[in-house]
C-alpha cells in the first residue's frame, strides 16, 4: 500500500506518521509513507526525525497547490490523508488570504489529483470549527456549518469541495472533524504549549475575554488513531466527528496548567477577546464510536502531564520556534 500524507512534518500529521511508520496501525504496518510539506512555520522536519531513517518514509518538499507535484506523487497511491491546513485562528484574522490559498485551492488540488489517479480512499481531516459554537448540547455530523473565523470558513469551504467531489466524480472521500487537539510537538503558538513554554520561561500568559470560553480537549494519539480508523474502515462520503469527550472552559484549563508548573494566578494576565469568538464546542462522537468502534484513550489529566514533561524536555525543539515567531 502507498499512502500520501500531507502536513505530514506538522504537528497533527507527523504524529499520525510517526505512529503509522511504528506499527500502531495494523493496516499500516507495511505502508510506503508518502510525506508532502510545505515546511511553513508549522511544518518541521525535526517531527520526523524518530522516524527518519525509515526504508518506508520518502519525503518531499512541496505546496498541495503546486498541481504538477501533487499530480505525480498521487499517481499509483492507494490512500491520501490530507492534514496540510493553515490553522490558527488569530492568524487569519489578521489576514486570510494564505488560509483560503491552501485551505480551500490546496484542497482542490488534491481532490482533482486524487479523482484522476483513481484513489482508493481520500481523508479530508477537518476541524469542529466549522459547525460554529453551540450553547448547549453536542454537534452531530448532520449539523449544518456555520463557521465564524476566517480560519474555519476556509475549512468549511474544503469540507464542501470534498463532499463535492464525492457526489459528482465518485471519489472516495471521508471527512473527519476534530476537537481542539494537544500534546507533544503542537508549535508554540497554539494555547496549551504557549502556556506551558512562557511559564517555564517566566513570563506571564494572556487569558482571552472573562476566561469563560469552552473547548473540547482531544489528545493528539487519540485524533490520530480515529483518522486511522477511518482510512481503515470509514464509509466514502460519510463524515466522522472525533472528540475527546473533556470539556473545559478556558480558565479552567489555565488553572490546571498553572497548576502542573507550579505557579499562580499573578502569572496570569486578561487580554481583549478574540474578534468573533466562538463561545462553545462539543462533538457527539457516536457515529465513529457505532461504526468504527473508537473511543478516546488518553484522558486529560494524563495527556496535560505527559505534555508539561515533553515541553520541560524538549527546549531544544520548541525554544527556535519562539525565538522566530
Amino acid at each position: 500500500m502507498r499512502i500520501v500524507v500531507t502536513g505530514g512534518a506538522g504537528f497533527i500529521g507527523s504524529h499520525f506518521v510517526r505512529q503509522a511508520l511504528t506499527g500502531a496501525y495494523e493496516a499500516l504496518v507495511d505502508a510506503e509513507v508518502v510525506v508532502v510539506d510545505k515546511l511553513t512555520y508549522a511544518g518541521n522536519e525535526a517531527n520526523l526525525a524518530e522516524v527518519a531513517a525509515s526504508p518506508r518514509l520518502h519525503f518531499v518538499r512541496g505546496d498541495i497547490c503546486d498541481a504538477a507535484l501533487i499530480n505525480d506523487l498521487l499517481r499509483g497511491a492507494d490512500q491520501v490523508v490530507h492534514f496540510a491546513a493553515e490553522s490558527h485562528v488569530d492568524r487569519s484574522i489578521a489576514g486570510a488570504e494564505e488560509f483560503v490559498r491552501t485551505n480551500v485551492l490546496g484542497t482542490h488540488t488534491l481532490l482533482e489529483a486524487a479523482a484522476e489517479a483513481k484513489v482508493a480512499k481520500f481523508v479530508h481531516v477537518s476541524t469542529d470549527e466549522v459547525y460554529g459554537s453551540i450553547e448547549r448540547g453536542s454537534w452531530t455530523e448532520h449539523e449544518p456549518l456555520d463557521p465564524n473565523s476566517p480560519y474555519s470558513a476556509s475549512k468549511a469551504s474544503s469540507d464542501l469541495l470534498a463532499r463535492a467531489f464525492y457526489r459528482t466524480h465518485g471519489l472516495p472521500v471521508c471527512v473527519t472533524r476534530c476537537a481542539n487537539n494537544y500534546g507533544p510537538y503542537q508549535h508554540p503558538e497554539k494555547v496549551i504549549p504557549r502556556f506551558i513554554t512562557n511559564l517555564m520561561d517566566g513570563e506571564p500568559v494572556p487569558l482571552y475575554g472573562d476566561g469563560a470560553n469552552v473547548r473540547e480537549w482531544l489528545h493528539v494519539e487519540d485524533h490520530c488513531r480515529g483518522v486511522a480508523l477511518v482510512a481503515e474502515r470509514g464509509l466514502a462520503g460519510e463524515v466522522y466527528n472525533i472528540g475527546g469527550g473533556t470539556e473545559l472552559a478556558n480558565r479552567e484549563l489555565t488553572e490546571r496548567i498553572l497548576e502542573l508548573l507550579g505557579v499562580g494566578w499573578s502569572m496570569v494576565r486578561k487580554v481583549p477577546d478574540r474578534k468573533g469568538h466562538d463561545r462553545r464546542y462539543s462533538l457527539d462522537i457516536t457515529k465513529i464510536s457505532d461504526q468504527l468502534g473508537y473511543q478516546p484513550a488518553v484522558s486529560l489529566e494524563e495527556g496535560l502531564a505527559d505534555t508539561v514533561k515533553w515541553y520541560a524536555g524538549r527546549r531544544d525543539w520548541w525554544e527556535p520556534l519562539k525565538v522566530s515567531r
